[in-house]
């Protein structure tokens, strides 16, 4: 019998199998083994039928070349998942009691040296096309994030460590810690100097994320892969952004506001309660450093944005709007200020904290590292009498700022920083 005959027998009694399950249910809600015996059968018929796909009518099998960085061959001849719904579907099978794991999820762990069991972290790594993509999603759906300067941590390392500068004044002439110039006659002696470093290191931080799925839902294969990629892009994305803003350090990245780099500004004498006025945004524009205000962002919570609209520069008895543009609010508000790019953010605190108006270089002043890949899992069992499956993502990051403390400049006796608010006015 030839190798094509084989194929076709295997796929007629597997489609023969799968009609008996159907028929037995007939008048019937289906059992979950049911299902997962009928999604057993149909994985099993799709490799059969690319298998036969790629099988001469005489001669050896052949297959195609590595695709996305690992090759495609395992002992069963499978490929690649062609989607990413396809590979959750199959680590939702592989999560049920009894039910199949797909090789192509041990291949994934495998191509990546985490042999072929789960990880110590439990779950399968994403295909990589599919995590790049849903890296992209997050990074593009974060407003932060995206504008930290990222850093890739790869091999078997879980953190790096970068050479920062020690800077914590430039009253002396000297930058980087430690670098002096001089002025110097000809042939005069010149004197040595070396810059003087910090160690920053970051060591990745675990994000998880969960999602339940009804077990309609995951019979659905595009509706699932539209729900997680959405979900979770959204998702991370907001929890990185809250991390960088507001984070703590303790299991998380170091957000700016915890951090010793922050630049915090005195409101103006008796300021009324939760306002904001034109001399606070000269006052924070004044302490960013120099060659990091043509990269800054202002950072504010929606609450502050009434207060924006309504700033006014004072010119003698009269004045003008500073924020709205000359034909007045009838015309969309500038998305500016001082020039700079203005974005309002859900993670700053409500107008009249400390926090509540940020100015912020993220690109100069915050290192992020990320790890690429994610790792997904599935279980039954915590919603199960509703019928309802969890899918967990694993990714890890770390991030701080650059400085650990402000820099007094050269000439001046303000401090100044990658990162300025405005104190509490209450």
């Amino acid at each position: 019998m030839s190798k094509v005959h084989e194929i076709q027998e295997k796929i007629d009694a597997l489609e023969s199998k799968s009609r008996r399950i159907r028929n037995q249910a007939q008048g019937r809600a289906m059992t979950q083994v049911e299902k997962s015996l009928l999604s057993d059968i149909d994985v099993e018929l799709r490799d059969l039928q690319d298998e036969l796909k790629w099988t001469p009518v005489n001669g050896p099998v052949t297959r195609p070349g590595p695709v996305g960085g690992f090759s495609p061959i395992s002992r069963s001849g499978e490929r690649p998942f062609s989607s990413f719904g396809e590979q959750m579907s199959a680590v939702m099978r592989a999560g049920i009691p009894g039910g199949r794991t797909d090789d192509r999820l041990h291949i994934l762990n495998a191509a990546t040296g985490l042999g072929e069991s789960v990880s110590s972290d439990g779950g399968f790594l994403v295909q990589s096309d599919f995590s790049e993509d849903l890296l992209k999603g997050i990074f593009q759906t974060g407003k932060l994030a995206k504008l930290c300067n990222r850093v890739q941590i790869s091999g078997n390392s879980n953190s790096i460590k970068l050479p920062a500068p020690d800077e914590g004044s430039r009253a002396g002439g000297s930058r980087w810690g430690g670098i002096v110039g001089y002025w110097v006659d000809e042939a005069a002696e010149k004197t040595a100097s070396k810059p003087k470093f910090r160690r920053l290191e970051l060591t990745l931080k675990k994000l998880v994320g969960l999602c339940y799925a009804t077990d309609e839902l995951r019979e659905d294969v595009g509706v699932l892969e539209t729900v997680l990629r959405q979900g979770f892009a959204d998702e991370f994305g907001f929890l990185i952004d809250d991390a960088i803003y507001n984070g703590t350090g303790a299991g998380q990245p170091l957000g700016f506001m915890n951090s010793g780099a922050l630049v915090t500004v005195s409101k103006e004498s008796e300021q009324p309660q939760k306002t904001l006025v034109y001399q606070n945004i000269l006052n924070m524009w004044a302490r960013m450093l120099p060659g990091a205000q043509e990269r800054a962002v202002w950072l504010c919570n929606v609450d502050v944005l009434p207060q924006l609209y309504s700033l006014v520069l004072e010119v003698g008895t009269g004045g003008g709007p500073v924020f709205l543009p000359a034909s007045g609010a009838s015309s969309s508000p500038y998305a500016s200020l001082m020039g700079r790019p203005l974005i309002p953010v859900e993670q700053a605190a409500t107008c009249g904290t400390v926090g509540d108006i940020c100015l912020a270089d993220l690109g100069g002043g915050y290192i992020l590292a990320e790890k690429g890949g994610l790792k997904s899992d599935m279980s039954i069992h915590v919603r199960f009498i509703h019928d309802e499956s969890c899918f967990r993502f694993v990714l890890r990051v770390d991030g701080q700022p650059v400085l650990a403390q402000p820099v007094t400049p050269f000439k001046g006796e303000n401090q100044l920083s990658h990162f300025v608010a405005l104190e509490t006015r209450d």
